[in-house]
């Protein structure tokens, strides 16, 4: 137990030191290719905050956990509104990007929407996501792909009217290095966060379900809390919410849709709560952001919220 809490504490600093260095390489790259920081934020701060969430529900898939897979996604997705984005809110007010309002959070909507829809087929079917079902995820991962790499290309043409911001003096290699460093950082100390909270927790008998929404969803989401966090000191908002929301496209879209071609995942109805509260969060940070700000206020609700849901799951078993 005493060595499982020592993991935990050195997986913290991991993630800490690693998330500071994502955000300072990757804001970097975005000023020397000449695209904004939401950009970024919503492709390579994005997909390398959600690799555990990756390796987590590969391994899941391979030994047919559909549960902890399943679980993962939609507890992390949870956690990264309410919590991610909730407490950076409270630590500084977050500015919000009209495309995010209008494209980007409205596109994580549709796929909390589709994962309801997909496990929930009818009456007659079975409630499973089939590989053909990851293919359609896949598709629209594709279409977010495209989406952004036309966003970057406007955001070029934009750079090449305006006079470029004083950067920095980080080399473009070093910011490469920094940004794989602190990747590999939030990886390994999310990986180590995640197996000593699971082990402390076996240790009082709690279900795979229940670890999936909450140890392990929240394990495999300290990389974008940290990111986020040091983002939001460092007053780079749109990689703050940019992570939020591109992970949140990411891990049900990418990761989920890899992981039902896998194996295809046994859906579990009592999982529909869990979803349709992950729907309803995403309408409110829409409501929240009308505004093109998330206030402390609107944060601490957020978090408040995560504490309530905890406290259900908790009592649901």
């Amino acid at each position: 137990m005493l060595l499982n809490f020592l993991l935990f504490a050195l997986g913290l600093v991991l993630v800490s030191i690693g998330a500071d260095k994502v955000v300072e390489g990757a804001s970097a790259i975005a000023k020397k290719l000449r695209v904004s920081d939401l950009v970024i934020g919503l492709t390579i701060v994005a997909f390398g905050t959600s690799a555990p969430e990756l390796a987590v529900n590969v391994v899941s898939s391979i030994k047919k956990n559909s549960d902890i897979a399943l679980g993962n996604i939609i507890g992390s997705n949870i956690f990264n509104i309410l919590v991610v984005a909730g407490f950076s809110a409270m630590l500084r007010p977050i500015a919000v990007k009209h495309s995010t309002l209008k494209k980007e959070i409205p596109l994580s909507l549709i796929a909390a929407l589709s994962v309801l829809a997909l496990g929930n087929k009818g009456r007659d079917l079975p409630s499973l996501i089939t590989r053909g079902d990851g293919v359609v995820l896949l598709c629209f991962f594709a279409i977010f792909i495209a989406y952004v790499f036309e966003m970057a290309k406007k955001d070029r043409e934009i750079f090449e009217e305006m006079e470029m911001a004083k950067l920095k003096n980080i080399s473009t290699w070093l910011s490469v290095i920094y940004i794989i460093g602190g990747l590999i950082g939030l990886s390994f100390g999310g990986r180590i966060i995640v197996s000593s909270a699971t082990q402390i927790a076996k240790v009082f008998g709690v279900s795979d379900k229940l670890i999936g929404l909450t140890i392990v969803a929240a394990g495999t989401s300290i990389p974008e809390f940290a990111t986020s966090l040091v983002a939001a000191i460092k007053g780079k908002n749109e990689i703050a919410l940019g992570n939020v929301v591109g992970s949140n496209i990411f891990n049900i879209f990418f990761i989920l849709g890899i992981s039902a071609i896998i194996n295809p995942l046994n859906y579990p109805i009592v999982l529909n709560a869990d979803v349709l509260l992950l729907i309803a969060i995403t309408v409110i940070l829409t409501l929240f952001s009308k505004d093109l700000r998330l206030s402390r206020i609107e944060g601490a609700l957020f978090f408040a919220a995560y504490i309530g849901y905890t406290a259900y799951l908790i009592f649901r078993g």
